[in-house]
């Protein structure tokens, strides 16, 4: 009984957020169960064992349309068959991330400012994920290499931004991550800390008191880039945790990936730019997909994504409206994608 009474009294200790991110779905089929998906080319890819893992929280399982198998959120975390198809220009590391590694886990690609991984984990494992093949075992900035990669932005005084990336940095505990953070922010030539997170959307329980209140304790802005493709993902909770986000100081920014069937069309991109707004998020950059290994069937040839973008223009106002980009490894920023007749 005792031992029942210390693990209950545990559990009361841990955070809503990380319980239901500890029950997430991690199996293609018990996802298509869930949603009632009877497609039997489904069921059949969903018995292969993945090469990339399968995670998807309550909360976004929640936000999908039940029976449907074109729902855009579903085909964004699911491992279709397509996925073992090999396709010429798509290899594991499509950015270039590994040559911009200057110190396990540490990525300067860009002047002014680096990127940390901070961890391999996510809430949830999109399929697209251009870090699927990325070695964190041994390129996690925190994990043994967080002195040393202190040490080298505190001695680049060009260095004014930090990104906690990862993976998806929101996964860490407030324990591990805020002493991080506020170690960034005692470095006195850096200007903004901005984490890139996909957690307030999928998972929207992670924006809790812990998380806010070291957030709003922060001595240099904190700018919290999120990560929505469809409109369909901006729920009511996720609007009250943008909410939240907020009003705890963060500038809230959206960048999202250009896919084909999720959101490859004027509509869908209308809605999301005008779904943001509602939420308080600026629309940053809309991403043409990086040709990882695996997620060929995504693309959406660039001409074509830029005539996208031209009839978006032409029915949105131009804050709604993101920057295509096209990240090439090797050059000194995104590259701005514009078709002919663009």
């Amino acid at each position: 009984m005792a031992g029942i009474i210390t693990d209950m009294t545990t559990l009361k200790h841990v955070p809503a957020w990380q319980r239901e991110f500890a029950d997430s779905i991690r199996d293609p089929r018990t996802l298509l169960e869930r949603l009632g998906i009877d497609d039997a080319g489904l069921h059949a890819a969903a018995r292969r064992a993945p090469d990339f893992p399968v995670r998807v929280p309550e909360a976004y399982l929640r936000a999908m349309r039940p029976g449907d198998p074109e729902d855009p959120l579903f085909r964004q975390v699911f491992p279709f068959a397509e996925e073992a198809h090999s396709a010429a220009g798509f290899d594991t590391d499509p950015v270039g991330d590994l040559d911009a590694m200057a110190r396990p886990g540490l990525l300067h690609k860009y002047r002014g400012r680096v990127l940390l991984v901070v961890t391999g984990a996510c809430a949830v494992n999109c399929r697209y994920c251009f870090r699927r093949h990325f070695p964190y075992a041994e390129a996690n900035a925190v994990n043994r290499h967080l002195e040393t990669n202190l040490e080298y932005i505190a001695e680049d005084d060009s260095i004014n931004e930090v990104i906690l990336s990862g993976g998806d940095p929101l996964v860490l505990s407030d324990e591990r991550l805020a002493p991080i953070a506020r170690r960034l922010a005692a470095i006195p030539h850096l200007r903004r800390l901005r984490i890139h997170t996909r957690l307030p959307v999928v998972l929207p329980a992670r924006v809790d008191d812990r998380l806010l209140a070291w957030i709003r304790e922060m001595e240099i802005p904190v700018v919290t880039v999120i990560h929505a493709n469809h409109a369909n993902e901006l729920t009511p909770a996720v609007g009250a945790a943008l909410d939240r986000l907020a009003a705890a100081g963060c500038r809230l920014l959206n960048q999202a990936v250009l896919l084909r069937g999720v959101n490859d069309s004027p509509r869908a991109q209308v809605e999301l730019g005008e779904a943001l707004f509602d939420v308080g998020v600026t629309p940053y950059y809309l991403h043409c997909l990086d040709r990882v290994e695996g997620a060929a069937h995504y693309a959406v040839d660039d001409d074509a994504g830029a005539r996208l973008l031209g009839v978006v223009r032409a029915r949105l106002p131009g804050y709604l409206v993101p920057r295509l980009v096209r990240e090439h490894a090797g050059e000194p920023a995104k590259t701005p994608v514009i078709g002919r007749g663009d």
